[in-house]
């Protein structure tokens, strides 16, 4: 009867609603930028069952890009993304009050929407090859103060696609084009620096690493634009019998993806939207 179910819901709020106790206030602190970086999970292991291209597959890099592309245009207050390799970062706003901050939120809708963009969209990019087992992705939360501490963790990461690039872009041409094993390739790379492995790459195989794909070199930077798009439609004017066509124009945000230096000043200045008043 609708008294007993009063009844039944009263002691559910009354006896059991204790356990809320239990929930860890996960609130993050307030005008810092939030960052969330997602990895992907054992993708070593994934990226050899699925026989990627080495030492870059632009099928994988690609996808990865439309699955934080897909995120930016879900979830609100992203200015912009890194990504490179089987990760990327997701910058929201500093003044964000989505989910009212809360970092298990955050992280969870990023990490959810992004892996299950990545199985939705993986036959655009791998076609007829099959996804074995779907792909796992952990995330973290990062707070930054200011905004050069946030330019200085897009630099890192930027940096570390560089690093990881160059060492990967040497090793398999040693493997693939040397004919060295990998143990071998990984003992004649040992200790080196960058200048000997650009030196190798030269001297061993005639590539000038400066040379190499962007996309590769320095990782993709996700921006919202805006963009204009022109359609035509057609209409009836008043006291006219006939249609006539017109050209309308209408301006929109676009996720646009870049591949150039978050190092250096011009990108921020091209981009000054992106940073907020530290002040």
């Amino acid at each position: 009867s609708p008294v007993c179910l009063i009844s039944l819901r009263t002691m559910a709020k009354s006896k059991f609603e204790y356990v809320r106790n239990f929930e860890v206030d996960d609130t993050c602190l307030r005008n810092c930028w939030i960052v969330v970086r997602l990895d992907g999970r054992n993708f070593h292991k994934f990226a050899e069952q699925h026989s990627f291209t080495k030492p870059n597959d632009d099928r994988a890099l690609n996808l990865m890009t439309r699955c934080a592309q897909a995120v930016m245009e879900e979830l609100e207050d992203i200015v912009i993304a890194y990504g490179q390799s089987d990760e990327y970062s997701f910058v929201f706003q500093k003044k964000s009050n989505w989910f009212k901050r809360r970092a298990s939120k955050f992280m969870t809708h990023v990490a959810s929407q992004f892996a299950s963009s990545y199985v939705f969209y993986w036959k655009d990019y791998f076609q007829d090859q099959t996804l074995l087992y779907p792909p796992g992705f952990d995330g973290r939360v990062i707070l930054y103060p200011s905004n050069q501490n946030l330019r200085d963790y897009l630099s890192w990461r930027q940096a570390d696609c560089h690093i990881n690039n160059l060492f990967n872009t040497v090793f398999w041409n040693l493997v693939q084009k040397g004919g060295l094993t990998t143990s071998q390739a990984e003992e004649k790379l040992r200790g080196t620096l960058s200048g000997d492995k650009n030196e190798i790459l030269f001297s061993e195989f005639n590539i000038n690493y400066n040379n190499e794909p962007v996309i590769h070199r320095k990782g993709t930077a996700l921006v919202w634009k805006k963009i204009d798009e022109t359609t035509t439609k057609t209409i009836k004017l008043p006291n006219e019998e006939k249609e006539k066509e017109i050209v309308v124009t209408r301006t929109r945000k676009k996720v646009t993806p870049l591949h150039c230096d978050l190092i250096g000043k011009e990108f921020w200045e091209e981009h000054s939207e992106i940073l907020e008043d530290d002040s």
